[in-house]
């Protein structure tokens, strides 16, 4: 059974620093794409991250570009997105997901596997 447990989340000032955890169970990550979604009060959700299943490549939101880091470790089976220099626009659900479809885009992968979420409020 796959199963993503996301965790890390809370409140933090503008300009600081979070750490999200996305452990993954009942797949290994390799050969798989993930992806870090979020989602704000009244609007829709967006992907801020994702690796593909295709060539391993990871992509980013131009929101968040040069500020989040997707990074893996396989032998944990866990993902992580380092999120630096966060701002009040930054404040959401985090979930991640999972597929196993083969694709090389992210747009591409319908992402059928979801975490639960962790909040992440960044506010002074």
């Amino acid at each position: 059974q796959v199963q993503l447990v996301e965790s890390g989340g809370g409140l933090v000032q503008p300009g600081g620093s979070l750490r999200l955890s996305c452990a993954v169970s009942g797949f290994a990550l390799d050969g798989y794409a993930i992806g870090w979604f979020r989602q704000a009060p009244g609007k829709e959700r967006e992907r801020v991250s994702c690796i593909s299943s295709g060539d391993g490549s990871i992509t980013y939101a131009d929101s968040v570009k040069g500020r989040f880091t997707f990074s893996r470790d396989n032998a944990k089976n866990t993902v992580y997105l380092q999120m630096n220099n966060l701002k009040p626009e930054d404040t959401g659900v985090y979930y991640c997901a999972a597929d196993s479809i083969i694709a090389m885009k992210c747009d591409d992968i319908p992402f059928s596997a979801w975490g639960q979420g962790t909040q992440v409020t960044v506010s002074a």
